[in-house]
């Protein structure tokens, strides 16, 4: 599930968004359309959360130094976690605020037509950086459901810019509707409608991303057959008599820390400096991500200690 990836998503995202942000505040300026203002605003959000997103992927590849000896590689897990408060407070709560004031005092939509031209090429670029998005999320979704790969993912840009595709492309056919429902029926409140779903839409994307990127900033370990595929690497080896303790940690998307605590054969064939590189040589082997390892060689387990097996 972890590795590199994301890159292609992110800046076709990128160039879509503010294609799109553009299109939607020249709209704006000619239809004087709420909806179409806070489309506006969620594309250069959007775009600004892009930014954001590659700018993480840079900073996570300085060097370990002396107060950073693990790395920078959480810093696409935090500006994961910015983004989603980006996307709430720009994205959510200012189209909430409009909607409910376009509600209040409804103002008629100009130029139908144009409105919705270019809400059709919105949706064109915006279904096209969806597609992107889903193809490369495909490949590490595997088997799982969708909702279950965003939970389970390790690679913070790629359920981010999903949600944040999928919330637009939603988006644009909330204002879509609203802006024609409101010429067909004379009532402009149909704008604010669409408004207040365009907010109500990203506040729940906002949080959903929100609970995900923090759970990842905090510290996520691996996933359940990285554990079992670690776990069968050591028990597995010759060497190996018991293993008493595991644990794992994501220090970014590259880099899985492990730390064991292993008893070893009394009578194996070769130094405890040599069992200890032959078993962290075969957790390489089934996890690559586990760049850093840390065996401790314990004494002899009792009969009533727990053991993993």
């Amino acid at each position: 599930m972890a590795a590199t990836g994301g890159a292609k998503t992110i800046i076709t995202a990128f160039i879509a968004n503010f294609c799109i942000a553009i299109a939607k505040l020249f709209g704006f300026f000619i239809t004087s359309s709420s909806a179409m203002l806070a489309e506006s605003i969620h594309s250069f959000a959007d775009t600004s959360n892009q930014a954001l997103l590659l700018l993480g992927r840079k900073r996570s590849k300085k060097l370990p130094s002396s107060e950073r000896p693990f790395g920078f590689g959480r810093e696409r897990f935090f500006w994961a976690f910015v983004v989603s408060l980006v996307l709430f407070s720009l994205g959510s709560m200012y189209a909430l605020y409009e909607g409910v004031h376009k509600v209040r005092h409804p103002h008629d939509i100009d130029s139908l037509w144009w409105a919705l031209g270019i809400l059709l090429f919105a949706m064109i670029l915006e279904a096209y950086a969806f597609k992107t998005a889903v193809g490369e999320s495909r490949y590490y979704k595997g088997k799982h459901s969708w909702g279950s790969f965003i939970k389970r993912s390790r690679i913070p840009e790629l359920p981010v810019v999903l949600l944040e595709d999928f919330g637009a492309l939603m988006g644009l056919v909330f204002a879509f509707v609203c802006v024609l429902l409101a010429k067909i029926t004379g009532n402009a409140v149909w704008d604010g409608v669409g408004t207040l779903s365009i907010g109500v839409l990203l506040g729940v994307i906002a949080i959903v991303l929100a609970i995900e990127t923090k759970s990842l900033l905090i510290g996520e370990g691996a996933l359940p057959e990285q554990s079992a595929a670690i776990t069968s690497a050591i028990t597995g080896s010759s060497e190996v008599l018991h293993l008493i303790d595991l644990r794992s940690e994501y220090l970014g998307p590259e880099t899985l820390l492990v730390a064991a605590k292993i008893e070893f054969r009394s009578d194996m064939s070769m130094s405890m400096s040599e069992a200890v590189n032959a078993v962290e040589a075969r957790i390489r082997d089934v996890e690559p991500l586990a760049k850093i390892i840390y065996l401790e060689p314990a004494s002899k387990v009792g009969a009533d200690a727990e053991v993993i097996e």
